[in-house]
């Protein structure tokens, strides 16, 4: 996020809430471009949005209302900025479904509790698919008003593009789009006159109060209903039991029919589609995010899509004929580049420490004895000035003042080009562990902050654990 974009959303709460801001953090970036920071007082805690799509927003915003009028539980906005840019909404806390699933299934597996948030979440889709979906206003959806066939070949062309060219898997391309010209008009001749939420997965479910929460709609559109709950039972990571996804299933069956009559075959047979195209969609994002963006994390998220594929084409019964499509899905889980991609696994930790040189360097507990040590005290430091002293590097204030009135950015490119050297050089020979110092006078202010922003890196570009250790501020 940019300084300026910074002070416009820190502005934009103190004008709502005729308050300072005393705490500001950005949050981990997800697989859109939008950015969300944290903003908080002693009275209040909320997030705040920037993205410079404004039909986006529009449509999130547009979305949000309509749900709050219907009582769904999504966040309150509290204000929007005048170019549409910029907007603060409720702060739903840190804990994702997908959190709590991977937190409890360490200690209990795949437990009745994570069934049960489960279950709370299907409870309500069916209200925002049907009831929700009256007298929406679908003009303001973006980039299109329904999942059409439009949608549908942007989406399988994707998973072309991105994923295949990419994997290097070899298909015939005049048969392989007379199959998606054949698969998407299957597709379409479901029933469609419901609220496709579009991206209805465990990262987009907030867990509050014993409560659910749902975010990230803003690609919202009418579609069908088998679409969203392909989405979240197939969610790759989730990596949700196939006895416990039917049993899911048939939970959702038993709520729809709450609403509509359901013609469970017809609904079985559509869902299988939905799932096939859903789960190419994501292994489109992944070929992106991952071969061509070269962000390595996605890639992980690669074998969990082909565990699924594989499964699904065991059992799958469409009445079509798509052989090009079924030879390039063959192809897929069968890939030796691709399962090597999938048996790349991370045991490299790296230890972020931040540090005063007066209490000597941080003590290695690996006992590798390597990695890197950088002197912060060339940058301006905030410790010398009073407003400062009682403060550290994660406050809103010393961030500001290194930010605007240090050489701090220049300086941390510096670190990330000779941290992603040993980074990636450590995962290719299959080291362990990497330790990543900054000291200062203080250990205070510009170690930490430096700590805290190369951490964050560290983390949302490379399949590594971070551990983010403070020395000094441990030590009070």
């Amino acid at each position: 996020m940019k300084t300026s974009e910074k002070n416009e959303i820190i502005q934009l709460f103190e004008n709502q809430f005729n308050e300072k801001v005393d705490f500001f953090e950005m949050l981990p970036p997800s697989g859109s471009y939008r950015e969300y920071c944290r903003l908080k007082n002693s009275n209040r805690s909320v997030i705040g949005s920037i993205n410079i799509d404004v039909k986006e927003n529009t449509a999130f915003l547009s979305f949000t209302n309509h749900f709050r009028k219907n009582n769904l539980p999504v966040p309150e906005i509290f204000a929007v900025s005048s170019d549409l840019k910029k907007y603060l909404q409720e702060d739903l806390g840190n804990v994702t479904l997908f959190d709590f699933l991977s937190t409890t299934r360490e200690k209990e597996g795949f437990s009745e509790n994570i069934i049960l948030e489960y279950k709370k979440v299907l409870q309500v889709l069916p209200q925002i698919q049907i009831n929700a979906g009256k007298n929406l206003d679908y003009s303001v959806c973006y980039p299109r008003a329904a999942f059409d066939k439009q949608s549908m070949m942007w989406d399988l062309n994707y998973f072309k593009y991105y994923f295949l060219k990419l994997a290097k898997i070899q298909f015939d391309e005049q048969a392989l789009e007379d199959d998606f010209q054949v698969f998407s008009n299957y597709l379409l001749s479901a029933e469609s006159d419901f609220f496709l939420y579009r991206d209805f997965q465990s990262r987009n479910v907030m867990l509050k109060n014993d409560a659910v929460y749902f975010i990230d709609y803003q690609g919202g559109r009418r579609g069908a209903l088998q679409y969203d709950l392909a989405s979240l039972l197939y969610d790759g990571k989730a990596d949700i039991p196939q006895s416990i996804r039917l049993q899911l299933f048939e939970f959702y069956l038993a709520e729809l029919k709450k609403y509509i009559l359901v013609n469970e075959k017809e609904f079985t047979s559509y869902f299988q589609g939905f799932v096939l195209i859903r789960i190419m969609q994501a292994m489109g994002a992944y070929g992106f995010r991952g071969f061509y963006e070269k962000k390595e994390h996605f890639l992980k998220s690669i074998p969990f899509a082909l565990k699924n594929l594989k499964f699904l084409l065991k059992d799958v019964h469409l009445p079509i004929e798509m052989p090009e499509l079924i030879n390039v899905l063959d192809q897929l889980i069968h890939s030796e580049v691709l399962k090597e991609i999938g048996q790349t696994k991370s045991n490299l930790t790296v230890r972020v420490t931040s540090f005063s040189y007066k209490n000597g360097l941080p003590v290695d507990p690996t006992g590798n004895g390597g990695g890197h040590v950088f002197d912060c005290r060339a940058i301006n430091n905030p410790g010398r000035y009073h407003e400062y002293k009682n403060l550290n590097g994660k406050d809103l204030e010393v961030q500001n003042f290194l930010e605007q009135k240090s050489e701090i950015g220049i300086f941390l490119n510096s670190v990330k080009s000779l941290v992603d050297q040993s980074v990636r050089n450590y995962l290719k020979r299959g080291f362990t562990n990497l330790s990543v110092n900054f000291g200062c006078t203080g250990g205070q202010h510009r170690s930490v902050y430096s700590a805290e922003k190369i951490a964050a890196y560290l983390q949302n570009n490379f399949p590594v654990n971070v551990v983010l250790i403070h020395r000094e501020q441990q030590s009070k």
